[in-house]
């Protein structure tokens, strides 16, 4: 290929080794500064790459993380509306600081100042019992899922970055060839479905792959808003069907049990549509038989985020779409058949499709978009295949090829890879067009033809323009792009 009458190969590997060279004086940078930065620390947290299952206080109390709360990148506490369990106290919310050291609370003068007092958790780097300051304190050193090396060049897979116009790396980039650009979006999207992978890895390394497939599909259910109360019921999961099987408790029985420890469910009819209070009735009449037993893990509805969803993902629609998994009892078999079956490249959505909605018949979600809504004038499927999109290059692919990779299975990676890459594109959305204004000054690539070409746009902004600011300063691509177009590697 040619780039300003240059032949230009992209080199195998270019994007990982630029990568690691920039991680590499970063750890070095790092070395010199132990422990590690707090904004490190407070990714560490956002993400919640901890033992979640093994976390207590400087003064021996277990936590429960049922929510990390809103990163706040204004002044004041790190994290906004964490709820939290303390042992087997009720949850309560609050606000999150993230210090090195427990010193800190006091040093920096958060014990003075008002904005600070909302704060029920001080997290920390390391420190001694013996250290803990007026707030429950948690040192998570000890605690992480990974070792650090590997998490600080992990920068999680939520997209987020700088509000801004076109970076320096825009008018390098649309120097490059069509097709050089495609081969540094394809080794960045390599990069994002590993990355993915590990962090499903590092949960199976605790609680077993199909757990850590269940936990990755309830999260992604929850859209951006609520992975994590889907999250964490389906952390509850064993415990929901540790009585009896899926199968003889049927999709209704698990909506009620799901809908009531999500803490969904309202207390009072809507006494305007008999319809949905009919079928809230039902869902009570099965809850409040056993409510008591699980009393200890009902969430609190503070945890759920209702404005700015469109429909379709009310978490109460979600629930009920997972319940109906759970009955078939059989997903992940059957989703390892749709793994292992010959398909042509454009029938993978649609088979995913079948997959997921294979067997779910319900004649209220069909037709309710909460447990307040009327019916619908016309049934709406409670799986569409954005979503589905969503969950094959963020949750299924990864989890599949994390399981090839953990097997040393070549084959199956390969099919993996193949199928994330040929992937039709997902539907556009506001991060996106964000990242084509910073990286690309806006241009409607063409080439953004694939999920896994949007993937790895998302991956470099993950990677370099959240690691500088909107003046890019210290930012590295625009050299990596460079260097690419002068045809070095």
């Amino acid at each position: 290929m040619k780039c300003n009458g240059k032949v230009i190969d992209v080199p195998s590997q270019f994007y990982p080794r630029w990568r690691a060279r920039s991680f590499a004086a970063e750890t070095l940078r790092e070395a010199d500064e132990v422990p590690p930065r707090e904004r490190l620390l407070q990714q560490i947290w956002l993400h919640q790459r901890l033992q979640r299952e093994s976390l207590h206080t400087l003064q021996g109390m277990p936590i429960r993380v049922l929510h990390p709360g809103f990163w706040n990148q204004e002044a004041g506490p790190d994290f906004r509306q964490a709820v939290l369990q303390f042992g087997n106290d009720r949850p309560v919310a609050g606000d999150v600081e993230i210090d090195i050291y427990p010193s800190a609370w006091r040093g920096h003068g958060h014990d003075r100042n008002p904005a600070y007092r909302g704060v029920i958790l001080h997290v920390v780097w390391c420190a001694d019992p013996d250290e803990a300051g007026p707030l429950p304190t948690l040192a998570i050193k000890l605690r992480l899922d990974a070792p650090m090396n590997e998490l600080r060049q992990w920068l999680g897979t939520e997209p987020g970055f700088p509000v801004s116009l076109a970076g320096h790396c825009s008018a390098p980039l649309r120097a490059l060839s069509e097709s050089a650009q495609q081969d540094l979006l394809r080794q960045a999207a390599q990069v994002r479905l590993e990355g993915k992978g590990n962090a499903l890895a590092a949960r199976a390394r605790q609680v077993g792959w199909e757990q850590s497939l269940w936990e990755g599909l309830f999260g992604a259910l929850g859209f951006k808003h609520n992975i994590w109360p889907m999250r964490r019921l389906a952390e509850v999961l064993p415990a929901l069907t540790a009585r009896e099987s899926v199968r003889q408790l049927g999709a209704f029985a698990l909506q009620a049990r799901m809908l009531g420890v999500s803490g969904l469910l309202p207390t009072d009819l809507t006494r305007r549509w008999p319809g949905t209070d009919r079928y809230l009735r039902r869902v009570w009449d099965s809850w409040w038989r056993e409510c008591e037993e699980f009393a200890g893990i009902i969430l609190p509805e503070s945890l759920w985020r209702f404005g700015g969803l469109r429909p379709a993902n009310q978490p109460h629609r979600r629930v009920a779409l997972a319940a109906h998994w759970l009955a078939s009892e059989n997903l992940p078999e059957r989703l390892e058949h749709w793994f292992t079956a010959t398909l042509p490249d454009r029938r993978l959505e649609s088979s995913l499709l079948d997959v997921l909605q294979a067997g779910i018949d319900d004649d209220f979600w069909s037709c309710h978009w909460t447990l307040r809504s009327r019916r619908m004038q016309k049934p709406q499927p409670l799986l569409g295949p954005q979503r589905v999109t969503d969950l094959a290059v963020n949750v299924i692919l990864p989890w599949f090829h994390a399981r090839a990779v953990s097997g040393r299975t070549d084959a199956l990676r390969r099919i993996a890879e193949h199928r994330y890459f040929a992937w039709p594109r997902a539907q556009d959305n506001a991060t996106l067009r964000l990242a084509r204004q910073r990286l690309l000054g806006g241009k409607e690539s063409i080439f953004l033809k694939t999920a896994a070409m949007q993937q790895g746009l998302l991956q470099i902004v993950r990677d370099f323009c959240e690691q500088s600011n909107a003046l890019c300063e210290n930012c590295q691509f625009p050299q990596l792009v460079r260097e690419l177009g002068a045809g070095r590697s």
